[in-house]
């Protein structure tokens, strides 16, 4: 038999051990970011039914979810809010006593030690449901839209929130927000931008969770077409130039080629969103007994650090954190 000259890959993988030794991407509970939706009102824990596992909740009920959070060491969260009332401008956006305030303040006295991200957009809060403001021929309009967001993000902070999160994909929207957050004294507050967001059908759950749905058109005039690779690198040098801290690359499963150009590109933290649509998938195969949810979770979770994330916004925090920890 002639003598065969090949590497025998299959050694360092003959045991559990052996594999554990020789292991390159971990997950950390430290890793994690967790989404969660507050509403105005009272009682109110809502599920929402397009994500299993996933509540929209009061102020006087924001206790339940904390409480577990903070027990299983997630140290972030990420706030989004659902007002009781919307206007053409998103004013609740901005309201000293608007819910996203409202909530800050409840975790920042009850919870100190939890870092407090506050989603920066408008359209939860619009009537229209758009991500800035429409002119009557129904156009979204950038820079009369900076403006509110600044204001929006100063609110934010002064309500105690620890890094800002501006989700709204106008230009100039990082700019006019640190302008903003310095001049009205909140130099060292950074903002987490959400400096790559693709126009992606992995949102829909979330425009339930959120009650954020356009009511008319679509949102293609300023997130990214899902076809584009070098746009990406566009915007994400525009917001490390405008200042920057840390950059989001939303979704993140079907874009870790982006997740991976933008860790090679830039040294800022990279943030990678695994959105509501890639829950909600996980979650609906799970409940049929399809796929075995710990394991694809994992192994989702692990691709996207692999990628190149440094954190990761994701619905699984949770669940992840038990199952990582299990012995």
């Amino acid at each position: 038999m002639t003598e065969l000259n090949f590497k025998r890959h299959r050694r360092l993988r003959q045991s559990a051990t052996m594999r554990a030794m020789v292991k390159e991407t971990y997950l950390h509970k430290e890793d994690f970011i967790y989404p969660i939706f507050v509403i105005d009102g009272e009682n109110i824990k809502n599920p929402v039914d397009s994500m299993p596992g996933v509540y929209q909740f009061s102020l006087d009920r924001l206790s339940e979810e904390m409480d577990e959070v903070v027990s299983l060491g997630i140290p972030s969260v990420i706030l989004f809010g659902l007002p009781a009332e919307k206007d053409e401008v998103g004013t609740q956006a901005f309201h000293d006593h608007g819910i996203v305030q409202e909530a800050t303040r409840f975790i920042k006295k009850n919870y100190p030690d939890v870092v407090v991200i506050a989603d920066t957009c408008l359209c939860e809060f619009t009537s229209h449901g758009h991500c800035g403001v429409v002119s009557e021929d129904h156009k979204i309009l950038n820079d009369p839209s900076l403006d509110i967001l600044a204001k929006t993000a100063v609110s934010q902070a002064q309500a105690g929130a620890d890094i800002i999160a501006p989700s709204n994909m106008m230009d100039g929207f990082v700019a006019a927000i640190r302008k903003g957050l310095d001049e009205a004294g909140f130099e060292d507050v950074p903002i987490m931008s959400y400096a790559v967001k693709y126009a992606s059908a992995y949102y829909g759950p979330f425009r339930d969770a959120a009650d954020g749905a356009p009511k008319f058109g679509d949102r293609k005039t300023y997130q990214m077409d899902p076809s584009n690779r070098n746009e990406a690198m566009r915007e994400a040098t525009s917001d490390v130039e405008e200042g920057a801290d840390f950059l989001i690359v939303k979704p993140a499963l079907s874009y870790l080629d982006i997740v991976r150009d933008v860790r090679n590109n830039y040294d800022l933290p990279v943030v990678a969103y695994n959105v509501s649509g890639e829950y909600a998938m996980v979650k609906a195969a799970a409940i049929n007994g399809w796929v075995n949810e710990k394991q694809i979770v994992l192994e989702t979770l692990t691709g996207m650090k692999r990628a190149g994330a440094d954190l990761i916004i994701t619905y699984h925090a949770k669940d992840a954190v038990r199952w990582m920890e299990e012995k």
